[in-house]
């Protein structure tokens, strides 16, 4: 080669040097751009004899500023900073509904208590009793209100999950077309598409914002892309689509899946992870459905002991208390590719030991296997009805076969359906149905008062019931129910229980004196059953017996918040991990201008100096040319 084209190869290489930083300071504000550089090389020497001449330079070729390992750790970090802002929205728009201080549950529980008790201190005031029936339909209305803020946040979720997976598959698509021009351009000279390259990990980036992502190599410069559950979305130049349909075995949600034949095959929502899918997905599993199951577990209990408590009383007219409110029951649904005719009904038997979770009933030929979906507990069962948590399993009709499975939400409907029955005051029953009574002829000042009556009401529950003292210390009993036993001692402050009622028997009594119990006749100043029914405001009735109605609510409003707060303190640590993640990155990929414009002038005076090799060899030519002149 002559020194003009030694001159030429130096000035192509400062060429190529000036066209890639040119390159690099056009795309300073591009996304996902990676600084790009050309690799130089010599050129194969000549060989003299005086030894090998160089001959001059050559671009090898143009190479990314690129850390594989750190574009890793940045899309991890995207794909968590993602999944955590996504979360923690959704628990903040749930601990809203619940903690709200005038919109929440409480101030409605607190009031409508306060106005049983008011009608409890004045059973005949007209307006009390009405006070009573507005409070009721505010009560009712307020669970119906928040059921249908947690519904409206299901449909949220559900139009989430359906943005997220049309961008997946909208991302895998742009990949697996990219994917294919990297294999066709990769094999032209084996050089590195970068600008390629970059587009492709932008879409991966995107997509990690979505869900959770996993790539391995593929051929010829192409990556394949899989989902956290190993799901493929991209293989080469195809892509693989997933879907959305309602959920098979919960109708109310949308279901992440793919369709295999002619069945929809939906993923586990636990094994769909990261990104906004999945953190949709996570609150809607772990947060929603026990809180929107908790709100109903209190509604049932609630409206089930208050109706229980109200039809043992009797009202203004003397009649038995009717049901005071009206409430959604236990909801079970067939998975929708049962085969077999099997109909599964559920009902919840005992509010005490009810929980706030979902079950999940599989047969698998021989045995009913139950899972509680909050914690996976199982038991398995040969037959049914059987009774689980509370909840009474049955077969309605029809009959399984193995594979067949079914979802059992016990709680989740009652406060969506919750209303109050009672619209006219006079309806309500303060009094009970049964009134203690002393012989006017009694020479001692003992007296005998009704306390309660258990519900559900006996069917002696209002037969006369006689007590006979025999001596100042003992006393005989008699009536129907009461299997007249005689010769009982007698205990000043005693309580005795007969055919649903109860009464406390107190003071000095001498033999002779007698007590009856009887129907309740023109008990309209009859105080006894709204006291039992201002009682249950402290009555635990949920949790084994362990949890109030207001310390089971407050108990759901320090959960949700408590993960609220969590959900907050993890996206503000991934948002600093994401900066410094992103940072690292652009550390080593990001174009910088200082350095650009120093590259600028090193390959401007490269471009310059070749040129001067060029000039040189021009005037070396003609002095030559002048010699043969």
């Amino acid at each position: 080669m002559t020194i003009l084209g030694v001159g030429i190869a130096g000035l192509a290489a400062a060429q190529a040097g000036l066209a890639a930083t040119s390159h690099n300071i056009s795309n300073v504000n591009t996304p996902g751009f990676s600084r790009q550089n050309p690799v130089q090389g010599t050129n194969t020497p000549l060989f003299t004899g005086a030894g090998y001449i160089g001959q001059g330079a050559n671009v090898n070729t143009v190479v990314r500023a690129y850390n594989n390992f750190l574009d890793l750790q940045a899309r991890e970090a995207q794909t968590q900073a993602s999944h955590f802002n996504m979360l923690s929205g959704q628990l903040d728009n749930a601990d809203q509904i619940f903690s709200d201080p005038s919109a929440g549950l409480s101030p409605a529980l607190d009031d409508f208590f306060k106005a049983v008790g008011t009608v409890s201190t004045n059973p005949a005031d007209a307006a009390a009793r009405q006070t009573m029936v507005s409070a009721s339909e505010v009560l009712a209305a307020r669970f119906r209100g928040m059921s249908g803020q947690l519904q409206a946040l299901r449909a949220g979720i559900n139009e989430q999950v359906s943005l997220s997976v049309s961008a997946v598959n909208a991302y895998s698509g742009q990949i697996a077309d990219l994917n294919d021009k990297i294999s066709l351009t990769s094999g032209l000279g084996n050089q590195p598409p970068n600008d390629l390259l970059d587009r492709r990990d932008v879409l991966l980036r995107d997509m990690a914002k979505e869900v959770r992502i996993s790539t391995v190599a593929g051929t010829n410069g192409a990556i394949n892309v899989f989902m956290s559950n190993g799901q493929p979305l991209v293989l080469d130049a195809r892509n693989f689509a997933i879907g959305i349909e309602a959920d098979p075995a919960d109708a109310a949600d949308m279901a992440v899946g793919v369709q295999t034949g002619s069945q929809f095959r939906a993923f586990d929502d636990d094994t769909v992870t990261g990104g906004a899918l999945g953190g949709a997905l996570a609150f809607r599993s772990q947060t929603l459905n026990t809180a929107e199951n908790s709100l109903g577990r209190i509604a049932g209990a609630l409206a089930t002991a208050f109706n229980a408590q109200h039809a043992v009383g009797q009202d203004r007219s003397g009649a038995a208390g009717g049901a005071f409110f009206a409430f959604g029951g236990a909801q079970a649904q067939s998975h929708s590719q049962n085969t077999g005719s099997a109909v599964l009904s559920a009902a919840v038997t005992n509010y005490s030991a009810v929980t706030s979770s979902d079950y999940r009933i599989n047969y698998d030929g021989t045995n009913y296997v139950v899972t509680r979906l909050t914690d996976n507990n199982q038991q398995s069962f040969a037959s049914l009805p059987q009774t689980v948590d509370g909840v009474t399993l049955a077969l309605s009709s029809g009959a399984p076969v193995a594979g067949d499975s079914f979802r059992v939400a016990p709680t989740r409907a009652a406060a969506a359906g919750i209303s109050a029955l009672i619209s006219d005051p006079a309806l309500i029953a303060a009094a009970l149905p049964v009134r203690a009574a002393g012989n006017s002829a009694n020479l001692g000042n003992g007296a005998l008062r009704v306390g309660s009556v258990t519900p559900p009401a006996a069917a002696s529950l209002t037969q006369p019931v006689t007590l006979t003292f025999t001596s100042a210390t003992t006393f005989n009993v008699s009536g129907t129910g009461t299997g007249n036993p005689t010769g009982l001692s007698y205990t000043p402050g005693m309580t005795l229980s007969y055919n649903g009622w109860s009464a406390r028997l107190q003071g000095s009594i001498q033999a002779g004196d007698s007590f009856s119990v009887g129907p309740n006749t023109n008990g309209v100043g009859d105080n006894g059953n709204l006291l039992a029914l201002a009682a249950l405001n402290n009555t635990r009735l949920l949790g084994g017996g362990k949890l109030s109605i207001g310390e089971a609510y407050a108990q759901v409003v320090s959960d949700v918040g408590n993960q609220a707060r969590a959900a907050t303190a993890g996206s503000k640590a991934q948002a600093a991990v994401l900066s410094q993640a992103n940072g690292a990155q652009q550390a080593v990929s990001g174009v910088n201008l200082d350095e650009e414009a120093a590259n600028l002038l090193k390959f401007q005076q490269a471009y310059q100096a070749a040129g001067r090799v060029m000039s040189t060899a021009n005037k070396l030519f003609d002095e030559i040319l002048g010699l043969m002149r």
